[in-house]
């Protein structure tokens, strides 16, 4: 680090902290396959609530293969735009909030029940990782989409 960096800000972009992380191979993956790299790596700011390797885990059996397929991609960038809200929000703001309106268009509900917040009822299990372009949460769920996309980012 030279002299002029501020070391208390964060040097990675939000793609570079996931990956970093490593637990959150498969949504890397699921980001790329959908064409939507340039969420994690872009401007933003982003707040990414990222399922786990271990949430996509709790998918059907061949689902994830169905969503990599080429014909399914509109669909996967749905689910991936589920899950990423527009601004750089901490878990504590998001806990404050009945819904959150997400870069897919629909909103997700949102509760908290002490210090855990849930999000479509996926639990937040890491939280408040910061990055250069927004702020990257850990989730225990996939969460799915009821309709198509109203928006993009």
């Amino acid at each position: 680090m030279n002299a002029n960096q501020d070391s208390s800000r964060p040097a990675l972009n939000l793609a570079d902290t996931a990956a970093t992380n490593g637990t959150f191979n498969i949504f890397l993956q699921a980001v790329d396959k959908a064409g939507l790299k340039e969420v994690l790596s872009g401007v933003g700011p982003h707040t990414v609530l990222a399922p786990t390797d271990a949430a996509f885990d709790k998918l059907p059996v061949g689902r994830l293969d169905e969503l990599y397929q080429p014909d399914n991609q509109a669909e996967l960038a749905d689910i991936i735009n589920y899950h990423v809200i527009r601004g750089r929000r901490t878990s504590s703001e998001l806990g404050k909030w009945s819904t959150a309106r997400t870069a897919h268009g629909q909103e997700a509900p949102i509760s908290r029940d002490g210090g855990k917040v849930t999000i479509d009822g996926a639990n937040i299990t890491m939280q408040d990782m910061d990055s250069t372009n927004g702020i990257l949460h850990g989730i225990d769920k996939v969460n799915i989409p009821d309709s198509k996309s109203n928006a993009s980012i």
